[in-house]
C-alpha cells in the first residue's frame, strides 16, 4: 500500500482522506484547532508549520508547542469522556468528540517514509505508528523516525530515533535510541521498519540500523507529523518555518 495523496481531479492532488485525518490528535482540542498546514506539489505532500499556527492544547500541554499532523486513524468518547487516544496527562477529557476512522492500521510487515526535511533547534519531525488504542493496554509506538533540529549537524550528521516505546502496555518494553548517522536532514533518506510478533527491524537507507524484541503486536495506525517549539526559540527565529517534505509512505504485508 501507498499511502500518501490522490488526484482529485486531472489538475488538482490532494491528501486520500480515505487514509488520512489532517489534524494532530483532535479530541484533546478540536478539528478547527488542529488542523495540518500542508499541500501537495510536485509529487510531493509538504507539512509545514507556519509562524502563525496555533499552539496545540494551549495552556493544557506543557511545554508548548505547535504541531501539523496527520494519521492514518483517529476515534474517541463523548465529550467530557476519558476516552481518547494518546492522552498526555492522568484523567484528561474529551474537548471534541471525533467519529471513528481506521484509514491504514498494519499489524505487521514493512512501513516506509522516503522524505527530507527542513528544521532549525525549536524544531523536529517525526514518522511514528500507535495502537488504535480501543483498550489502554494497546497504545504501544513503533517509532519508525524522530529528528530534533538541535541534533542536526547541517550536511554532516543527524541524530534518528527509534524504537519502541511501551506507554499503557505492559507487554512491552522501552526500547528506543537515536543513534548519529552520517545523513544530512536535508537530502532524501529512506526510514523504515519491518517487524512481527517477535522483532522490529529499523532500517536507513536500506541498510539495518537497530532491533528491537517485542514490539506491539496489533494494529497500529501512523502519525506524521512536523512540530515546533516555542520555548527552544533563540530569540531571532520566528520566522523560520519547519517542513516536512514526503515523496511516499508505503507499507507491505
Amino acid at each position: 500500500m501507498t499511502a500518501c495523496f490522490t488526484s482529485r481531479t486531472t489538475s488538482t492532488a490532494d491528501l486520500d482522506l480515505a487514509t488520512w485525518v489532517p489534524h494532530y490528535l483532535p479530541a484533546w482540542s478540536s478539528r478547527a484547532e488542529t488542523r495540518a498546514a500542508y499541500d501537495v506539489r510536485d509529487s510531493c505532500l509538504h507539512l509545514r508549520v507556519p509562524v502563525d499556527h496555533p499552539v496545540w492544547c494551549e495552556g493544557d500541554h506543557l511545554p508548548p508547542i505547535r504541531v501539523s499532523g496527520i494519521q492514518s486513524g483517529s476515534w474517541s468518547g463523548p465529550v467530557g469522556s476519558t476516552l481518547g487516544q494518546q492522552p498526555f496527562r492522568d484523567g484528561q477529557t474529551v474537548r471534541e468528540e471525533q467519529p471513528e476512522h481506521r484509514g491504514w492500521l498494519p499489524d505487521g510487515g514493512w512501513v516506509e517514509l522516503r522524505a527530507r526535511a527542513v528544521v532549525s533547534p525549536r524544531s523536529m519531525v517525526a514518522l511514528w505508528m500507535v495502537g488504535f488504542e480501543r483498550t489502554p493496554e494497546e497504545s504501544a509506538e513503533i517509532c519508525v523516525t524522530e529528528m530534533f533540529g538541535d541534533a542536526v549537524e547541517p550536511g554532516v550528521s543527524t541524530a534518528v530515533g527509534m524504537g519502541l516505546h511501551p506507554f499503557r502496555d505492559p507487554a512491552v518494553s522501552e526500547d528506543f535510541e537515536a543513534p548519529r548517522l552520517p545523513n544530512d536532514l536535508a537530502d532524501w533518506h529512506t526510514y523504515a521498519v519491518r517487524w512481527d510478533r517477535d522483532r522490529a527491524d529499523f532500517h536507513v537507507d536500506g541498510t539495518l540500523v537497530r532491533s528491537c524484541p517485542r514490539p506491539p503486536g496489533y494494529p497500529l495506525q501512523l502519525m506524521l507529523a512536523t512540530f515546533d517549539f516555542p520555548e527552544k526559540s533563540l530569540g531571532d527565529d520566528a520566522d523560520l518555518v519547519p517542513e516536512l517534505v514526503v515523496d511516499w509512505v508505503r507499507g507491505y504485508a
